[in-house]
Order: structure tokens, then sequence, then C-alpha cells
């Protein structure tokens, strides 16, 4: 009997999928310890962590609660009678050490450490000096450093208050300029020893917000100088001063123009400090030389942008060559890449990198081969990280890593051999060791356990949506349902931030209960990115500017709408979540874009820009009074009363950041508009809670996922 093309082709499609049936109805189903407690023992296994190169060829690592060490020359493992990091502190053994205890510093010594200051005064940011003889600290908003030979501490500055900061960030620096891991910190030790760099701010122009909380009998009150957009800034001077006292070196700048200082850096020789210097709308950035015995400046780099540079790019300038060059990043191109320069006069030498691509680090330079190793988007995917290495003049750009896999990597100290970590999608993650002169990979360790295949697995990958545009393949992860069934209806939940190259969607593997059990009830979870979430370069992120939210919401609807034509979710079930900026994009989605998200639960959200402060929002935004229709088109309030599905609201009642304001003053709109909605304020919580409060946030969120998008009872194993 013969068959036709059309007969034959159907007939394999039926057979695969009874094969396929067949195959996963074989396949152990997870249990409540694996979905309940993360326990995916016989799944994944332990793969190696925490490395530390100890020298050019050995590198400590944990496994398993183990410690060994590996040795990239004669591939051999040693497992270690101690720890790894101990080792490394070991073979760095006369490097000193400051610890806090009780406020007080202390040095670091053996049998018994040596105090090092004696008052009730909190001592903020203790570092030591390059030669190690000195360690800066602040207190009460002075600077101080103390000779650790002497043990005498010097108070180098006297002008320290409430509002005169000395070494000491105010909040909007160190929020948005100099970030989160300076801890406050706005003092640089020279290379020399023999100077330290400093801002000293004066934050008495910024008006005062008050922070309340009905803690206690009379309730919790604390104020904050916090600039909003269109406010006065605080004013910073740079100066210098030696760490044995004297009279500070004042920079030569203007303290009353409305400007912002990034990060600065010394020059090697520490004749000079590389300072960033960027005008209020943040479009024209400026490099001086600032000599630290004068305080004279000139201006060795200058950048102009339509929109905005970002100053929080505390790793763009990088010295090589015995200071005689600069690595500079820059994205001004629309896509951030390496240029190198002449320190002396700032002219530019060569572009480093060029290209449709996004350079995210330098990791290392090898002065001896003269290559530069630097971590990227991946060239041929964006939803990957890459190593790469290229000449100081642009040629011979490599790729190290291998693989379609997304990767992140530690370089030896000579850059002979990088350690990657790599996984995607669909693959565990596994260890290799990589030879970055011949390309030769060595394995030494894999997440993948001998069961791994034994079990039914919701499948997770990586889709891309073309923009209605047609610019842009917006990525998309999407793990889907256990046992999907195209011929049923879905609820969608779609996990976002949502905020300007912050993008959520990385090809890398996941594997969690939660995860694993929404699969098994029946819920398509998608993370998502926008044009202007970062795999498109500065080029996609400028679409934002003086716009907020409308081009996130343009992608976000188109890929909302292939989720419901193609993926069969359920136009009547989807949800958007969100915290902080993702906050923020749940409330316009369910506004604005009412017609398309049915269901939101924001977090934390700023909920009108004229709320949030002046750095981080008027470079996307211009000022309020600059670009009044800007506000208002990126305000949820203008489309408060468009909302018609469940939108749950919650925040810190103490948040100093995203102030609660935002979230009181949706509400007090909703309230006039006879909108209903669900808000659970947390108490002594600022932006972001744990502990119980982190518990009840979680079990709020699980409540309305099975009430709303499940439409069935809560079990109990899943509440915390």
């Amino acid at each position: 009997m013969k068959y036709s093309l059309l007969s034959a082709i159907i007939f394999c499609c039926f057979a695969n999928f009874f094969f396929t049936a067949f195959v996963f109805a074989q396949q152990k189903q997870l249990t409540a310890d694996q979905y309940f407690k993360n326990n995916f023992k016989e799944i994944l296994e332990p793969i190696p962590q925490f490395f530390t190169w100890i020298d050019a060829d050995n590198v400590t690592y944990i496994k398993a609660g183990k410690n060994y060490t590996y040795n990239a020359k004669t591939n051999v493992t040693t497992e270690l009678a101690i720890n790894a990091s101990a080792q490394a502190k070991k073979n760095d053994s006369e490097a000193p050490e400051i610890v806090s205890k009780k406020n007080n510093l202390y040095l670091k010594q053996s049998p018994t450490d040596v105090q090092l200051t004696f008052d009730e005064d909190k001592e903020q940011n203790p570092t030591i000096s390059p030669n190690g003889a000195y360690v800066a600290y602040t207190k009460k908003n002075n600077l101080y450093s103390i000779n650790l030979a002497t043990k005498q501490a010097v108070q180098l500055t006297t002008d320290g208050s409430s509002t005169i900061l000395n070494g000491y960030a105010s909040w909007v620096y160190y929020e948005e300029i100099l970030g989160r891991q300076s801890q406050y910190r706005s003092f640089w030790w020279s290379p020399t020893s023999n100077s330290i760099a400093y801002f000293r701010t004066d934050e008495s122009p910024v008006p005062i917000f008050t922070i309340t909380d009905a803690q206690g009998q009379h309730g919790y009150v604390e104020t904050q100088r916090y600039p909003k957009a269109g406010d006065a800034n605080p004013t910073v001077k740079v100066g210098f001063v030696a760490p044995t006292g004297g009279a500070t070196v004042w920079a030569n700048f203007d303290e009353k123009i409305d400007q912002y200082f990034g990060e600065p850096k010394w020059l090697p020789n520490g004749q000079g400090l590389w300072v960033n210097w960027l005008n209020r709308k943040q479009e024209d950035l400026i490099i001086y030389n600032v000599s630290p015995t004068t305080g004279s400046k000139t201006s060795v780099y200058s950048e102009h942008q339509n929109t905005w540079i970002d100053l929080d790019d505390n790793d763009r300038l990088q010295f090589i060559n015995q200071g005689k060059n600069v690595l500079m990043l820059s994205d001004k191109t629309g896509w951030r890449h390496i240029y190198n320069h002449n320190t002396a006069d700032g002219k530019l030498v060569n572009a480093v990198t060029q290209g449709n691509f996004t350079v995210l680090s330098i990791e290392q330079v090898n002065e001896t081969t003269k290559t530069i190793y630097f971590k990227a988007r991946s060239r041929e995917n964006t939803a990957r990280n890459d190593l790469y290495s290229v000449n100081f003049n642009g040629k011979n750009i490599r790729r190290l890593t291998f693989g379609n896999y997304n990767h992140a990597t530690i370089l030896s100290p000579t850059c002979a051999y990088a350690i990657t970590t790599y996984n995607n999608a669909t693959s565990p993650s596994a260890v290799s060791i990589i030879n970055t002169k011949t390309g030769v990979t060595t394995s030494i360790g894999t997440a993948l356990a001998a069961n791994y295949t034994s079990y039914a697995l919701a499948k997770t990958e990586i889709i891309r949506v073309k923009s209605d545009d047609k610019k842009y393949d917006l990525p998309l992860k999407i793990t889907w349902p256990l046992n999907y069934d195209s011929t049923k209806k879905y609820p969608v939940l779609i996990s976002i931030y949502g905020g300007p190259n912050a993008g959520t969607v990385m090809d890398n593997y996941t594997l969690t209960g939660t995860q694993q059990w929404y699969a098994k009830e029946g819920l398509i979870q998608v993370a998502m990115d926008h044009r202007a979430s970062g795999h498109f370069g500065k080029e996609g992120v400028n679409y934002m500017h003086r716009n907020l939210g409308f081009w996130e919401m343009t992608d976000y609807t188109t890929m909302v709408k292939w989720l419901i034509a193609n993926a069969s979710a359920d136009p009547k079930r989807v949800c958007i979540t969100g915290f902080s900026y993702g906050g923020y994009t749940t409330c316009y989605a369910l506004t604005h874009s009412a017609s398309v998200f049915t269901h939101g639960m924001a977090g934390g959200s700023v909920t009108d820009w004229s709320l949030y402060d002046s750095h981080y929002t008027e470079k996307l935004m211009d000022t309020p009074t600059e670009n009044p229709e800007g506000y208002k088109t990126s305000s949820v309030f203008t489309y408060a009363d468009k909302l018609v599905g469940k939108l749950q609201l919650v925040h810190g009642n103490i948040d100093d950041n995203v102030h609660i304001q935002n979230s009181i003053q949706l509400l007090s709109k909703l309230q006039d508009l006879k909108k209903d909605v669900e808000y659970m304020p947390y108490s002594g919580s600022r932006h972001g809670w744990g502990g119980a409060k982190g518990a009840h946030f979680a079990n709020l969120k699980t409540a309305f996922i099975y009430k709303y998008l499940l439409e069935k009872e809560i079990p109990k194993e899943l509440l915390k």
C-alpha cells in the first residue's frame, strides 16, 4: 500500500506525539520535597563555586562544602584542609585588615586584635591606604585617618554637620551616582598614599522629606534630604587632604553651578585626579585632570549626547601602559565600546571595539601582550554574555568562551586561563577552564545529576517576537505549563522590571520548586524585555528619553498579543508583576494598557515621576518644567480612570527610595474615581523587606495568583 507525502508527514507527527507522551508518562513526577523545599539533589548536583586564583596556575574553589585547589597547567585537583578564602588570605598575609566591633575599629592581628578607636560614635567605611600605613574613615560626617604604626588618629575635616558631609555621600549620590556598593563612601586614596581626595557635600539646599510610621505610642518620624525632580540638588566640592592633616586643597570648580561629579580616578603616579563632570541636564560630560597640590584643572575629554550620559559608569576609565594611555568606555555611538586615548592630552588613539554589540566591562588587561579581555553581550545573541579578547589597537578580536551558552568568567592573574560557569535555558550549569591562547577547554564540574532525565520538568525557552515597527526582535523567556495542550487557554504571569538598560531576559538555566509547581498548575510564566532594556544598546535605550512608559507598553503589549495568538494565553487572565520600576510598569500597564493587562501585582511603585529623585528622573525625562507633557503622559494618575482589572498594591511604610506617597497618592486618585484596589502597607519596611513580613508578602502574591489566575484554593503546603 502506498502513502502520499502528506499522509507520511501526518503519520510521523502522530507517531512522534505518542512516543513523546509515552516517554513523558514514564518520567517521575516531582515530590513535595522538591516542590516546596527546593530539594533537587536527585536532579542537580553542586558545582564548583567561589573561585579564587592564588597564583598564575592554581585556583581554589568550594564544592559540596569541601575546599579544593585545581592546577590549570597539570589538570590536577587536590582537596584542601583549610577553606579557600583562608588560603587566599594566607597568601596575602602582609596586607593589614581593619574590622569593626561595636562601632569601633580594630586592626586584625594575632593573637589579639588591636583597638584603634575608643568612642561611641560610629566609624564608617574604614579604607586602608595603598601602602598599608594608614586607614581613613568617616565619623559624624568628618574625615579621619589613623597612622597604623603609631595608632594616632587625625581629624582631617572639622565642619561636618547634619548638612555638611565630608567623605560621606548624600543619598542621591549614593543611590544614583556612586552606587550602593559605595556604602556612602566618597573619599579615595591616591596611589602614593600621600593624599586623600574627597567630596564635601552641602545638603542644606535640598528639600526635606518626612517619613513616618505608626510604631510605638507616638509614632515614628525621620527626615531625609531628598531632591525630587526639579528640586535643588546638594552642592559638592572636590578636595584633597594629606593623611597627616593640614589644609584642604580645593579643586577649581564653582560649587554654585548645577552639576554632578562622578567617581574620580587617580592617575597611576598620583600626580592628578581625573574627575567626571556632568551638567544638570546630563547631556555634556567633561573629564578634568585636577592637580592635588594646586586644585587647578585641565579638560582632557568631552562628550555630548542628545539624550543623556550615564554618570554611574564607575568603570569608565582604566589606565594602561604605565599610565601613558587610558581605556574609556562610552556608548556615544549607540553601543557601549572601548576607546584608547592618550593620557597626557586625552586625544583618541583608536577605537578598540566597534559594531552593534555592547561591551559590559573590561575584565583584565595584559600589558605584556597588549591584550584587553572584556565581557560583552554576545555578538550572536544578546541574551548571553561572552568573554572576548582584543589587542590595544583594536585588532584580533576573539571570542574566548564557547557554544550557545551564557558565560560567567573569572580570569587568572596572567590571563592565561579563564574559569567559566555556563548554562542556557535548557542546560543546567557546568564549569570548565579555558586556555585563552589555545582555546582548549577542560571540564571541572557539571550540575547534571544521574537522574536528571528521569523527572518530568516543565520546558523553559527563549523566544524572539518582532516589534510592531519591525525594528527589534524582542526577547521573551517562557516556562510552559506541564502537559501543555494548545487547545486550552492558560493564565499568564509576567515578571518584569522594565527600567532603562535593566533587562531581565537572559538565556540561563533556572529550576525552582515554585516555577515547577506553577507549571504543573497550568500557569504560563514569562519574563520579557522591551527595546530599551539593554539588548539593543544605548540606541534602543534612547527611546525612553522624555517619554517613560510609552515604549515599554508598546513592546510589552506586542509580546502579550503574541502569547495570546501563539501560546494559548487566556486574554482574560494576563497578570504582570514587578517591584520599584517594575511596580511603576505594573501600575502603568493596568491603567494605560488596561485593554491588554487584566491583573497586576505592584510593589514599591513610582506612580508619578515628579515624586522620584532628581538625578535618575531628569536624565530620562528632563525637569517637570522642561517636559510637562512627558510627565503627564508617563504618570499613572493620567490613566487611573481606565483601571478595570485587579490591582494589588504594596509598599513599605518607611521606604526611603520610592516614598510611600507614590502609592498613597494613587490610592487617593482611585478612591476619587470609585475604583477598587487591593492595598497592603508594610510597617517598618523600606524598599523591600524580609523576615515575617517577607513571608506575608510572598503569601499575599500566592493568594492573588490562585484567586484570580488559577481560580482555585491554595494548597496549604505552598504558604510560608
